[in-house]
């Protein structure tokens, strides 16, 4: 404590440490080795050698473009469906949970205490081809008599938007139970319809929650593979599948590193165009 006393200003440096040791170490360290092995040249019975091999880049981008795209297609289409549910039920939760906010909540993270694998395996079943969502749809006509979800694109979507959907609704929750009650109150004071209170208050100062639950949704979801390799066919795998593959299966390195950096930059350019479109810094300052 003496020490701390006489040297205030390291406080927050020790503090730190900690922190970005554990980043330094799992996180850096393991990403300058994947960009090492996406440099080399060579195979797994000859062995691999560092060449400066960029054409891993360019057979990654021009190979697997498809699965590139399918992902950020399936990663945006799922995370607009999760907002899409979750805003409603983080509204209802906030303005109208009263005591039973806690256990509502608890109702969102209970899956998170099933592993992934396990809930993922269950909408196998849900989307069977004999189940009672397949038979209901063809008795509703909405699928023909040979119809299914099941291997489906479909499938995928709906796998990793109920998968990721509490990274979205928790965010949204903390958003709208911060708004203060009496600017909606203020606003219909003054002749604003609920409609109209909730379109130029509510929804404007949850926005900040509606960023970062898109940002948490999108970012795991574009890398995911256990849906499409469980609920989708081959033709729906993501790149997430292929690099899955390249690593464990076929020990291409250099090309499952290389993918791993193009998915990266793709995400990451995503991500600061869609910061740039909604403005993240007048959001969040």
């Amino acid at each position: 404590m003496g020490f701390l006393h006489r040297h205030r200003g390291l406080t927050p440096y020790l503090l730190l440490a900690p922190g970005v040791v554990w980043l330094g170490l799992f996180f850096l360290v393991p990403l300058g080795f994947l960009a090492y092995q996406s440099l080399e040249s060579g195979s797994i019975d000859f062995g691999y050698a560092f060449s400066w091999s960029w054409g891993n880049y360019w057979n990654a981008i021009r190979n697997y473009r498809g699965h590139f795209e399918r992902s950020l297609e399936y990663a945006g289409i799922a995370t607009v469906l999760a907002l899409v549910v979750s805003y409603p039920v983080a509204y209802w939760i906030a303005f109208r949970g009263g005591r039973w906010k806690n256990l509502l909540l608890l109702f969102i993270v209970a899956p998170f205490f099933v592993t992934y694998l396990i809930r993922t395996l269950a909408w196998q079943t849900i989307l069977a081809d004999h189940g009672l969502v397949v038979r209901t749809l063809h008795h509703l006509h909405v699928l023909g008599s040979t119809g299914r979800l099941l291997n489906t694109a479909t499938a995928v979507v709906a796998g990793i938007t109920y998968n990721f959907l509490p990274f979205m609704a928790l965010p949204l929750y903390v958003s709208l139970e911060q708004i203060d009650g009496r600017l909606i109150e203020a606003a219909e004071d003054l002749y604003a319809s609920r409609w109209k209170a909730f379109l130029r208050v509510t929804l404007p100062l949850s926005l900040p929650g509606v960023v970062a639950g898109t940002l948490l949704t999108f970012i795991p979801a574009a890398g995911d593979f256990i849906n499409a390799q469980l609920l989708g066919s081959p033709t729906n795998h993501m790149i997430g599948n292929v690099i899955q593959s390249k690593f464990l299966e076929l020990t291409d390195y250099p090309a499952a590193a290389s993918m791993s950096f193009v998915l990266m930059a793709a995400i990451i350019v995503a991500v600061l165009a869609y910061a740039r479109a909604v403005g993240t810094e007048q959001l969040t300052g």
